[in-house]
């Protein structure tokens, strides 16, 4: 069975390898919904599937896996941030709160079938001041990801504690992944 990502996100290829799964990686042109009125779970896999159908086009022999992450603080989502300045913006909101981290993923099957699914994340930050952020701007790069911090990246800077799946804070659900696709 071929599997394709529709995703460029490092640290997606880097979970799926490390699962031990061969696949290739195409990335998805898709234009993801920005929707603050859409719930959660439904506005991540809606994302997921845009992006899976935009690769399945050009690839209807393989499985294509679409994925999107977002953080979710306040009724908010926090995608990912513009510029420093946004990415401040964004952990001082989530500094010494806990929020939900929500993974969308739509698998689209040779035979057209779709199979999209979520997973959901608590995740408690420290609380964090300016020296704290610029500290952990130092360790890593904000802006390629949802809410502005990457847990695998000096994580523990930041992350006070997590209920729930690590690597779907990452960016995927790898378990839930694995079967999804496995079951057909």
């Amino acid at each position: 069975m071929r599997v394709v990502l529709a995703s460029g996100s490092p640290r997606r290829k880097e979970l799926l390898e490390a699962a031990g799964m061969m696949f290739e990686v195409v990335v998805s042109p898709a234009e993801e919904i920005h929707d603050a009125s859409i719930p959660l779970a439904e506005l991540c896999e809606r994302n997921a599937e845009l992006k899976a159908a935009a690769v399945a086009e050009s690839r209807p022999e393989a499985v294509v896996i679409g994925a999107d992450t977002l953080v979710w603080i306040d009724g908010e989502p926090l995608g990912k941030p513009r510029d420093l300045e946004e990415a401040r913006a964004m952990l001082r909101k989530l500094g010494g709160r806990s929020h939900t981290v929500c993974t969308g993923v739509c698998a689209i099957f040779p035979d057209g079938r779709r199979e999209c699914f979520h997973e959901l994340t608590e995740v408690r930050f420290r609380p964090l001041d300016e020296a704290a952020i610029t500290a952990y701007f130092g360790k890593t790069d904000p802006l390629d990801k949802a809410g502005a911090y990457g847990i695998q990246d000096s994580g523990e800077m930041i992350v006070e504690g997590i209920e729930g799946a690590f690597d779907n804070v990452m960016g995927l659900p790898v378990a839930k992944v694995l079967k999804a696709i496995s079951s057909k």
